[in-house]
């Protein structure tokens, strides 16, 4: 047999970009810019140094005269002529939005869909030598509005009718975003050549069941012969043939795999994939190859009434999950930028904060697929949004077609991942027409509801049956809006932002949700991302560079009412006032998380707002623009750790009561029981120990066990000055897990203001700091950034009781002097706030 006879030709090379139309300075207008495909008009422009870096100190006002220009990008490229039935196509990946495609003169097409790929016959107009390709950006904004007087306008959170076209959304701007709206080839451009047949689509459906793997390969081909075709489909040394008659595009190719080893998420097993490649051939060629790694598992989403409502539990291989996750966005505004490095870095900084699932929110992209294949290698489950958010849509013309084929496009091209388990089909819209005034705005116009209980539903029915569907997130399963609430924490999926928007972080343990998709608290970013876009030495709360990197509505207000109840009054020093937010935003989402956890398996998971920034900003992630880790990371890492204990409070019948009685839970994430000695220690601040009381602890694999506590050791004679400590096992063995509690709010606590010794050494790959506590420290932190931007710590807020010693390595390719990393503004604790 010959090689595949589709010959691929990228035409990435010689464009130039050329402003068009709308206003622009002056430096911008009538020159040819020398541009980068795949990439975006701000990217081009900011490396010819025609406009300033968007994401530092207040440009991003700088640059919004590009949202109502137009851009054409154009290259010429040397081409043979079609031979005799030869099929050349034009196939661009990912057109960033509104674009017109001309080569040679004449037209091929006009699109206004970023989430599709684009294919085009340009047999008849391929030249032989130099050919001329162009395509034309109009402004998407400028579409938007006119789609959306075309179709009426619909409610949505922000000024631009980012609902009116199918573009990334959060490009329009959003609580956390900057309103940049990029335009460009966001993804590859190439020529195809091919003759007689090449695949249209391959949509591998996986099975398992009795010990058997089974891969149903569902083949479309495209057709320029009408011959015979032979489809061939190989796994772990199976191969299975199929053939395609004269006058059929379309066959399935069964193949079965005995006993293979199962695909299993973090913290369950290895994450095992096996080749699976297609082949087509007709009688005398080789005609088109495809390739992709596939996982043997099975995946269930549990929705079964109870006595409580509905749960919603992910059942992986028979087992049952807690999902430890977060909410994923586009982790750089300008896309191109995002390499699979940067996406493999992030992922893997998800997994050592020990989550296990990642839901990529329906307000930014599909992700690329490096972004599935490393979930699919690394073992890390995703949910995944449909493009719905927060906001009303059409289900007229020109959306509804566009949606239908978005959608079809992308369910075929994610099928064949491991990692992917299920479909959501908005993001807030049902909860928003409930709760938000929508009814009234609308008057009974569509709102999108036929796309997430129809359209979308039907086609992953048909494409996908092997992916679970929910119509959107929150839900109250097994009802329509109007007869149960979607946000109803007893039924399926909750988003919980009373905390942040209305309420202490306290209020998490109002409710017990089923499932909880949503809920964050924010933070600034980290002070080496700061010192890098913002001129930190003016910097203060209301300093207007400042505010432009805070989106939220009264988003400084809601920081400062955060903490307040907590943490004492911050001074006006930025920088203490910058610890003392990103300090609490820690531990409220650590509260949350501990809450949720704790009633396993009433509650079966906890997707928290946000893993990542896509610019330098004030926001609810945990890895911030510039991909360092706040401390809400490392709160993170501790709160879904493998094993927890945790003190909450329960009623008397054991359920969940804010005001009830101290109780530890004790919960186990593992496949191995726990048994161990438990030490319940009330103490001074000192170390003095005031009541003891020792108990077995004993938790089975994937349970949470509820203990007493002893009313001796629980009830403090001083409620300032004493602490109490639950150990399981010897504190400084690696087995060792503890739980703190304090009777009152750290601002009343009687905190010793300098209760540690400190030394600094150097050390292979950095430096390591050494602290050993004579009082108790809460929270300790090294905030090593602020002496070397590289700088990442191993740990943070971490708790020592008097007599205790930690050594947190530093992890830095700078040479510093050691003792700068001892600073009080660098080695801090919420002791420096308080005592």
């Amino acid at each position: 047999m010959n090689a595949a006879t589709i010959v691929a030709k990228n035409l990435h090379d010689g464009w130039t970009l050329t402003h068009t139309g709308g206003e622009a300075p002056t430096e911008v207008k009538g020159i040819d810019v020398p541009a980068i495909v795949p990439g975006t008009t701000h990217t081009d422009l900011l490396r010819a140094g025609l406009i300033p870096d968007p994401y530092l100190d207040r440009n991003e006002e700088a640059v919004a005269w590009m949202h109502r220009a137009s851009w054409r990008y154009q290259t010429d490229f040397a081409a043979t002529p079609a031979t005799e039935g030869e099929r050349v196509d034009l196939v661009f990946d990912g057109l960033d939005t509104v674009a017109t495609v001309t080569l040679n003169g004449s037209e091929v097409a006009r699109t206004k869909n970023m989430h599709r790929q684009y294919r085009f016959d340009v047999r008849a107009l391929i030249n032989a030598g130099s050919n001329h390709l162009t395509v034309d950006f109009a402004s998407a904004l400028q579409y938007a509005h006119d789609v959306a007087k075309l179709v009426g306008d619909r409610p949505r959170p922000y000024p631009h009718p980012f609902n009116a076209i199918r573009k990334m959304a959060c490009s329009f701007g959003w609580d956390w975003g900057p309103d940049l709206q990029t335009a460009g080839m966001w993804k590859g451009v190439r020529l195809e050549r091919w003759r007689v047949a090449r695949f249209a689509s391959v949509l591998p459906h996986v099975s398992v069941a009795g010990g058997t793997g089974t891969v149903a390969v569902h083949v479309e081909v495209e057709r320029a012969s009408d011959v015979p075709l032979h489809v061939f489909a190989t796994i772990a040394g199976q191969e299975v043939k199929a053939t395609i008659e004269p006058g059929d595009n379309h066959t399935v190719v069964t193949v079965s795999v005995d006993n293979p080893d199962l695909w299993w998420p973090q913290g369950y097993g290895d994450a095992v994939l096996y080749d699976l490649t297609v082949d087509v051939h007709s009688e005398h060629e080789h005609l088109d190859h495809w390739t992709r790694r596939v996982g043997f598992r099975t995946v269930e989403v549990d929705v079964s009434k109870d006595d409580i409502g509905a749960g919603f539990t992910f059942v992986v291989n028979g087992e049952r999950v807690f999902i430890k996750g977060a909410n994923w966005i586009p982790d750089d505004h300008l896309m191109t930028r995002i390499t699979p490095e940067r996406l493999r870095e992030r992922i893997t900084q998800a997994i050592d904060a020990n989550m296990n699932m990642l839901r990529v929110w329906g307000g930014g992209i599909y992700e690329t697929d490096d972004f599935y294949d490393i979930c699919d290698e690394l073992g890390v489950m995703v949910w995944q949004d449909f493009l719905f958010a927060c906001a009303a849509y059409t289900e007229d013309s020109p959306l509804l077609e566009e949606v239908i084929a978005e959608a079809r496009e992308n369910v075929t091209r994610l099928a064949p991942h491991a990692s992917l388990v299920m479909y959501n089909g908005s993001n807030e819209n049902i909860w928003g027409y409930c709760d938000w005034g929508w009814k009234w705005f609308l008057r009974g116009k569509a709102w999108g509801l036929g796309y997430y209980e129809d359209i979308l539903p039907r086609i992953v029915n048909e494409l996908d049956p092997t992916r679970f569907y929910t119509p959107s997130s929150p839900y109250s399963p097994y009802h329509h809006h109007t007869e149960k609430h979607p946000n109803d924490p007893h039924w399926g999926t909750v988003h919980e932002w009373d905390v942040w928007n209305k309420v202490d972080y306290t209020h998490y343990r109002d409710a017990v949700p089923r499932f909880c998709s949503e809920f964050g608290f924010q933070g600034p970013a980290t002070w080496a991302t700061i010192e890098r876009s913002l001129p930190v030495a003016e910097l203060h709360q209301d300093h207007p560079a400042w505010l432009l990197h805070q989106k939220a509505d009264k988003g400084n207000s809601k920081l400062n009412k955060g903490f307040k109840p907590h943490l004492p009054q911050s001074s006006k020093d930025f920088e203490t006032w910058h610890w003392t937010t990103q300090l609490n935003q820690a531990r409220a989402i650590e509260f949350g998380i501990e809450h949720y956890r704790s009633h396993w398996p009433v509650c079966a998971g906890a997707i928290v707002w946000q893993l990542n920034d896509c610019w330098p900003v004030t926001s609810w992630a945990a890895i911030d623009g510039d991909g360092r880790k706040k401390p809400l990371w490392y709160a993170l890492k501790h709160a879904y750790a493998p094993r927890l204990l945790t003190f909450q409070p329960r009623g008397a019948d054991g359920g969940n009561d804010p005001q009830g009685d101290l109780h530890l839970v004790a919960v186990n994430d593992t496949d191995a029981a726990w048994s161990e000695t438990l030490t319940f220690t009330r103490m001074g601040l000192d170390g003095t120990e005031l009541a003891v009381a020792t108990v077995h602890l004993a938790v089975e694999p994937r349970q949470a066990v509820t203990l007493e506590v002893p009313t001796h050791v629980s009830d403090a004679a001083t409620a300032t000055a004493e602490v109490l400590v639950a150990d399981a096992g010897y504190p400084g063995d690696d087995d060792h897990v503890r739980a703190l509690h304090t009777f009152v709010e750290d601002k009343d606590v009687a905190y010793e203001k300098a209760p540690f010794t400190a030394s600094a050494a150097k050390a292979d790959g950095g430096y390591t700091v050494t602290v050993k506590a004579h009082a108790l420290v809460r929270n300790l932190t090294l905030l090593a950034d602020k002496v070397a931007p590289d700088a990442v710590v191993d740990d943070a807020l971490v708790d020592l009781v008097a007599g205790e010693s930690h050594t947190f390595t530093v992890s830095t390719k700078a040479e510093v002097a050691a003792d700068d990393l001892l600073e009080t503004r660098v080695l801090t604790s919420v002791n420096q706030l308080v005592g």
